[in-house]
């Protein structure tokens, strides 16, 4: 595969092509200074980013939008060089609140299309005005949800010109099949967002996607933030792996550029997220060094079936499934 920082698109199964290298968006609303996104997003576009990964419930969609038109307006990208995810959130699952959920979006962005609409998760949340509701005992309150009824509601978003193509994320074997062996099916689902990275490579899932033509969006490309509320602290840290390291040294590569060009040379789309513009720009540069074969093996063989991000609150029930299941289950 030939990549390089002006060229590194994957064809997607409904003709639409999808950058292999993308920067995540999200950023604690609570901590996060009001801007963050806007400059970042301008400097990303500015250093070569093309793809931009968001979603309404990371409360910056607004800036994120800001950025992309400003850098439109001056001159910089056109809006067909932007390649936008947005994502449906928990709540909005019923069919009749998934084009109002879009449309939020893109009221937010102040743009026509997304390029990519995803089902952020196979579960769904009591419909609200709450992004996360909870009972009086501080429990999640979720909602029994039809994923075929919702993935028809995209698909009417998608004939209406709201987005470009359909995908999933955090979807295992059996709720993919769901929506692929769905009768009446007019769209499928092009992408699917999960964890991935060498120390959880996901080679099963891999494959039956691969065999699926469904492209693998990698989250925490580079492990994680220790973060206790959500991440597993018993995982170690990724980017102390000795052989990332040891390869990086030969290429004059961080570690993290390292675990960056693994993916994306084996046709994974990765989208690390950083608010730091050095390590923006750091991450953007993976196109002008390419691993063996010996060395993607190596790496490879780092697979310990690790997750960083364990959401473990999160369970669900899906209609047509005989029984309640993590949503992570591959």
């Amino acid at each position: 595969m030939n990549l390089s920082a002006e060229s590194h698109s994957i064809p997607l199964s409904d003709g639409n092509h999808m950058p292999l290298l993308g920067l995540g968006t999200y950023g604690d609303p609570r901590t996060t200074p009001k801007g963050t996104a806007l400059e970042c997003v301008k400097l990303a576009i500015d250093v070569g980013y093309r793809h931009f990964d968001g979603a309404l419930v990371y409360f910056n969609e607004h800036e994120v939008g800001q950025a992309i038109r400003e850098k439109i307006a001056d001159g910089t990208v056109r809006r067909e060089d932007i390649f936008y995810c947005g994502k449906l959130w928990n709540t909005f699952h019923p069919p009749e609140l998934v084009r109002p959920a879009l449309e939020r979006t893109l009221k937010a962005l102040q743009l026509d299309y997304v390029d990519l609409y995803i089902v952020e998760l196979p579960m769904a949340f009591k419909p609200g005005k709450e992004f996360y509701p909870k009972d009086q005992d501080g429990k999640y309150i979720y909602h029994h949800t039809d994923l075929c009824a919702t993935w028809e509601a995209l698909e009417d978003c998608k004939d209406a010109g709201l987005v470009k193509s359909l995908g999933v994320s955090n979807f295992n074997r059996r709720q993919l099949e769901l929506l692929l062996k769905k009768p009446g099916l007019k769209h499928k689902p092009v992408s699917n967002q999960i964890e991935c990275h060498p120390y959880f490579t996901q080679p099963k899932l891999l494959e039956y996607c691969r065999q699926n033509d469904i492209v693998i969006v990698g989250y925490c490309p580079l492990g994680s933030s220790r973060d206790a509320s959500w991440v597993n602290l018993k995982s170690p840290p990724l980017l102390e792996d000795e052989v990332l390291v040891s390869i990086g040294r030969k290429y004059n590569k961080s570690s993290a550029q390292v675990a960056l060009r693994f993916n994306v040379q084996r046709g994974v789309v990765v989208i690390p997220k950083s608010f730091s513009p050095e390590r923006i720009k750091h991450n953007f540069q993976i196109f002008d060094f390419s691993l063996t074969e010996e060395e993607m093996k190596a790496i490879e063989a780092l697979n310990k079936n690790i997750r960083f991000v364990e959401l473990l609150m999160y369970v669900c029930c899906v209609k047509g499934m005989d029984q309640w299941c993590y949503f992570y289950i591959v």
